[in-house]
């Protein structure tokens, strides 16, 4: 079997390079052992049967041509799903390290790209890694395929579908989504026509910003002004580093909001802000706003996932306040600047342009990426999991993590998941720019209750105007 790439998905293979590979990259950790042979059957069945991108691999489009998926007549599931055992003494450091080595990994393109390794010898338990290029699915997506492996019960059953919602997507929000979604919708409907579009890939941005009110939107996007320099931009190398946090009760970000009337996820978005603050001051820096690409997800979480799989979110690039000093202020700031992306089209139209991008010959889309890189300075996630614990191959879940590339060439990715009433912060970085992301987990954690506390103090439940 031989199927043309979808443009958006084509994007992702063409803006892969050395020192930044487009894999999304998970990593699961458990409190008892994973049964190997159990896991070998829950991933053949439930990954590599249901879904065909799992036994294909890519055939490259050459010069003008558009690449393609093409099932592989050498593929073996061992080949993919293999066996380690971590460092002594087996902690969370020689967790992260690995985790960290396998960023500057490329995947093998002679083979569908993806592995999964379980990492034996990890705490009490044992961790499982999962890489997949992006040109496969989005993280969204991905997410739910590798949660779609668990169980509700240890001995099996129950799959587990019902996920946290990292906003509430009601009134605007929901608004925007459903014009999103629209506006993807016409341009797969668009691709279908075939051949036409590629003479004129313009045809699939002229739908996105005549669908999508895109016009306003996407000249926002190019006359956006460049990011000033920071210790998380600058030239990349191949050596990437890891490091996430302990997990959060949700309870203590909601208390938060109820406080300042803001949601879960405009606390975390402030919490971060407030992190990279503190790290940018301790090297001696005055903090300026940086803007975040922030994916969003064009998918409805109660629609099962398509077997092609495939990219379907798109981005807005969010200015994170770094330059307002108080916690408060710079949460209440985080808010009206998030409530006004929420009524911009902005993330259909960023599907568009990487519709368009990937039906464009590589150099003009290195060129769109390289204008990206430099009004943006990291790219951070929002990854929702399932609400109670869940269990693998018999073994209870104790911890998810989960990152996506950081495209156009930016050197920091910040993370977070919800998972059984909690959620994590995840840093992957360039070593060269960021050598100890430790630094920005502790820094996270010390930000969170000074924002807590703030609050408390400051005894204001709505945004002062």
């Amino acid at each position: 079997m031989s199927e043309r790439m979808h443009p958006a998905d084509a994007a992702w293979l063409q803006m892969e390079e050395p020192t930044s590979l487009m894999v999304i990259t998970a990593v699961l950790w458990f409190d008892g052992p994973v049964d190997w042979e159990r896991l070998t059957d829950v991933v053949r069945e439930r990954l590599v049967e249901r879904y065909p991108r799992f036994r294909q691999r890519v055939v490259p489009g050459g010069l003008l041509g558009t690449a393609r998926w093409e099932d592989d007549p050498a593929f073996r599931l061992e080949t993919h799903l293999r066996r380690t055992r971590l460092r002594a003494p087996g902690g969370r450091a020689e967790l992260e390290k690995r985790v960290g080595e396998s960023m500057g990994t490329p995947l093998d393109f002679s083979r569908p790209l993806w592995e999964l390794h379980l990492i034996q010898g990890y705490e009490e338990g044992g961790a499982l890694l999962m890489r997949v290029h992006h040109c496969i699915a989005d993280g969204i997506s991905l997410a739910r395929v590798l949660l779609s492996l668990t169980d509700e019960r240890a001995g099996g059953g129950g799959r587990a579908e019902d996920f946290e919602e990292a906003e509430d997507a009601s009134g605007t929000l929901a608004r925007l989504l459903r014009g999103a979604r629209k506006v993807a919708t016409s341009t797969r409907s668009a691709w279908k026509r075939g051949a036409e579009l590629l003479s004129e890939p313009i045809q699939l941005m002229d739908l996105a910003v005549e669908g999508a009110r895109g016009a306003s939107a996407l000249s926002r996007l190019l006359t956006l002004m460049q990011d000033p320099p920071s210790p998380f931009t600058g030239e990349l190398g191949r050596v990437k580093r890891v490091a996430w946090s302990k997990p959060v009760p949700v309870g203590k970000v909601r208390e938060i909001g109820h406080g300042t009337g803001s949601t879960v996820n405009d606390v975390v978005m402030a919490v971060v802000a407030g992190t990279l603050r503190r790290y940018v001051e301790a090297r001696g820096k005055v903090p300026e706003d940086l803007r975040a690409v922030v994916p969003v997800n064009l998918r409805p979480l109660n629609e099962p996932i398509p077997r092609e799989l495939g990219n379907r979110f798109g981005v807005v690039f969010l200015p994170l306040p770094l330059g307002v000093e108080d916690p408060v202020e710079r949460l209440w700031e985080l808010k009206r600047r998030m409530d006004r992306l929420k009524r911009s089209p902005e993330a259909a139209v960023v599907f568009g342009i990487l519709s368009a991008a990937g039906m464009a010959p590589a150099v003009l889309e290195r060129g769109a990426v390289e204008v990206m890189r430099k009004k943006t300075s990291l790219v951070l996630t929002s990854v929702p999991g399932p609400k109670r614990p869940v269990y693998l191959a018999g073994a209870r879940l104790g911890g998810v993590m989960f990152w996506v590339p950081m495209a156009a060439r930016l050197g920091l990715g910040l993370s977070t998941f919800s998972y059984a009433g909690h959620v994590t912060l995840g840093v992957a970085a360039d070593a060269g720019l960021v050598p100890e992301p430790r630094d920005l987990i502790e820094d996270f954690e010390a930000e969170l209750d000074s924002l807590a506390e703030a609050v408390r103090e400051s005894g204001h439940s709505h945004p002062l105007h």
